[in-house]
């Protein structure tokens, strides 16, 4: 076994130990399909007031300009899928959401691989990356071998579907490359067919600006009159396209205690979720990522949703 198959081997092992679902490896270069397909999306402006968007082009194409000299992309999955629902009379949040902020338990696990690393390999420079810095994540993931791109432009994997997180380590090191795998869709439509706001305007495409995500959560204005009664009744986030994927039949539920979630997410009816205070809003999404939105951004979805 060559040093990098050995390095690249020891890798994926750590990364498995640590939890992480799958492990797979790319070169740290321009992103030359994404390119075009990114500008175009932003003068479309499908990004909505996600303003920051439109910030560190070349740097979400290129990741030698995020860590100098770097060599390979390794791009992690960790699944998040719950092995409880909501109370079905309820305001629904989506299912990334239930338990701990995914950014504090994902940086964590990417810290001791990456200490797994320069302890196993030696002076390795890196950096992590959780959903937080300008990189494409769901490219990396498809161009290492992890899954195809959806036509709901979420990332697909065979056996395992579409609910996990993508991080990365962006690192100075050669390594053994995986290639992609071919798309699985097929002739598929049901997550176009399913979005209750007709926001997949055409197969791999989402405009951001009309996804109940975005609305329940970036969106910081009013919500816009004409998705009334669109809503499908989701206070935070979306699950829709997802859970009519086929593939997601696959999926399994976590064993993460972590994304464990509260009691109350998941037996609270609509009634208490309208009378909810900001006092019940801290303690029950305490460290979650629905602070996101903040308790005014959540009692307007709700007031939103009950019109």
């Amino acid at each position: 076994m060559s040093t990098k198959e050995s390095h690249t081997f020891a890798i994926k092992s750590e990364a498995k130990r640590l939890g992480f679902m799958s492990c797979g490896i790319s070169r740290a270069q321009f992103l030359e399909q994404e390119a075009p397909r990114l500008e175009k999306w932003l003068n479309s402006n499908m990004h909505g007031e996600m303003s920051y968007m439109e910030n560190h082009f070349d740097k979400r194409l290129d990741p030698t300009k995020l860590v100098p000299d770097s060599k390979s992309v390794i791009s992690l999955l960790l699944n998040y899928f719950p092995s409880e629902s909501q109370n079905e009379d309820s305001y629904k949040i989506s299912k990334y959401a239930y338990g701990t902020d995914y950014h504090f338990v994902i940086k964590d696990k990417l810290k001791a691989l990456l200490h797994f690393i320069q302890t196993e390999i030696g002076d390795v420079h890196g950096r992590a990356f959780v959903d937080s810095a300008p990189v494409l994540d769901k490219a990396w993931a498809a161009k290492s071998g992890l899954g195809w791109m959806g036509k709901h432009s979420n990332l697909l994997t065979k056996q395992v579907g579409s609910f996990y997180f993508i991080a990365e380590l962006i690192v100075d090191l050669d390594l053994e490359y995986d290639t992609p795998v071919t798309d699985h869709c097929g002739s598929c439509t049901a997550c176009i067919d399913a979005c209750p706001t007709q926001a997949i305007v055409e197969p791999y495409v989402v405009d951001g600006s009309k996804c109940i995500s975005y609305l329940t959560i970036e969106l910081k204005n009013e919500m816009p009159s004409h998705f009334s009664g669109k809503m499908d009744d989701w206070m935070f986030g979306c699950d829709v396209c997802q859970d009519v994927c086929p593939w997601n039949r696959f999926s399994k539920a976590h064993r993460e205690p972590l994304f464990q979630p509260k009691q109350e997410l998941l037996s609270y009816s609509k009634e208490e979720w309208e009378e909810i205070t900001e006092e019940v809003f801290q303690e029950i999404f305490r460290k979650s990522p629905v602070k996101r939105t903040k308790f005014s951004g959540l009692a307007r979805n709700i007031k939103f949703l009950k019109k």
